[in-house]
């Protein structure tokens, strides 16, 4: 069975006495199923107490779990919620491959189609534990870090996040990409995300 509970307080304070996060890479797609979307997350952190292990929060369906450049048995090391981390050096580099869901309940990165003109808006909802649902993180809100986000998604939609929007470049007829700078460093449930054929004013 999944476990997909929240982290205690003395997990918290154990996790973050021993990690120091530094940055994710986040890069979406968009552009496809309706029900799920490819995420892969790449995050950078430091360990203070090299050999110990800890994990990272995703509630998702993950395909491959790497760490420092080791690819690891994800039957042995995904419940559904937590991934373990083993064996972790000074400085670490996790690549998670997964699939995440869309959701309609507000959690999470949500999915919503207007039945008005036909087309499909997103927005993110992550407080207070929910960036676990789009990316893979350490999700507590003193885990600071940078975040970069890359967006693949229909050329028409606005896509908005924390930091400006940049120039979308073209990956195929009719799908672009957005590659955004890196945040300010902050914790997992600021971050956000707003796609979709939005106007703005």
């Amino acid at each position: 069975m999944a476990n997909n509970e929240n982290l205690t307080r003395a997990e918290a304070v154990n996790r973050a006495a021993l990690l120091s996060s530094h940055r994710y890479i986040v890069d979406l797609d968009l552009s496809g199923s309706e029900a799920t979307f490819p995420v892969v997350t790449t995050v950078t952190f430091g360990c203070a107490t090299p050999g110990a292990s800890t994990w990272l929060d995703h509630i998702a369906d993950v395909q491959s779990v790497e760490l420092n450049g080791e690819l690891l048995d994800v039957a042995k090391v995904v419940d559904g919620a937590r991934i373990e981390l083993p064996k972790l050096l000074a400085e670490n580099t996790a690549k998670i491959t997964a699939y995440g869901t869309y959701m309609n309940t507000g959690e999470g990165l949500h999915r919503f189609v207007d039945p008005v003109d036909n087309e499909t808006y997103l927005y993110t909802q992550f407080e207070s534990a929910d960036a676990r649902r789009m990316f893979a993180c350490f999700e507590q809100p003193d885990l600071k870090a940078e975040f970069e986000l890359r967006v693949t998604a229909p050329s028409h939609w606005q896509v908005v996040s924390n930091n400006p929007t940049p120039a979308a470049s073209t990956v195929r007829d009719g799908i672009s990409r957005w590659e955004f700078e890196a945040t300010p460093v902050m914790s997992t449930y600021i971050t956000a995300l707003v796609a979709g054929p939005y106007h703005r004013v």
